[in-house]
């Protein structure tokens, strides 16, 4: 993701904290929301391995999609990477410790995909939106996400929007 270098001095850490605009997070708030997905996806991995085509919750669902979970007006979802960033503060975070998180997150999802075997990869997950994925699917969508935020960890950390 970065160089062993970029976390060092006050200006490192500076520019790691400054959000390019308002709508746009910080090249720390986004290395925390790469390790909490990270997170929410060995979970996802995890549920498909065990459990025949269960359920993901997912953002973006419908308020139909979602009564069944008892997320409503009442009830936030508690995926909402808005939410996270907030309740997590990610701004407080120290960025080194937030990437080393995600590195020892991502060795272990790397580890149980190494583990499986050729059918296990055909497993399914039904995506509230976009019906059954396979584990396959499933990674190739944790690797969309994640190309999408180095894009933007790039463009934060050149000041851009």
């Amino acid at each position: 993701m970065c160089g062993p270098g970029a976390f060092n001095g006050r200006r490192g850490r500076l520019r790691f904290g400054r959000r390019p605009d308002a709508q746009n997070w910080s090249a720390k708030e986004i290395v925390c929301h790469l390790r909490d997905v990270e997170e929410l996806f060995q979970v996802r991995f995890h549920t498909v391995v065990a459990l025949d085509e269960p359920p993901i919750l997912v953002v973006g669902a419908t308020p139909e999609q979602l009564a069944p979970w008892r997320i409503d007006g009442g009830i936030r979802h508690p995926l909402d990477q808005m939410r996270w960033a907030e309740d997590r503060q990610y701004l407080r975070n120290d960025a080194r410790e937030a990437l080393a998180a995600f590195r020892r997150r991502r060795a272990e999802v790397l580890a149980l995909l190494r583990s499986l075997a050729p059918a296990e990869w055909r497993r399914g997950g039904i995506h509230l939106g976009r019906g059954r994925l396979t584990l396959a699917e499933w990674v190739a969508s944790l690797a969309a996400h994640d190309d999408n935020h180095l894009d933007q960890l790039r463009q934060a950390l050149e000041g851009r929007p």
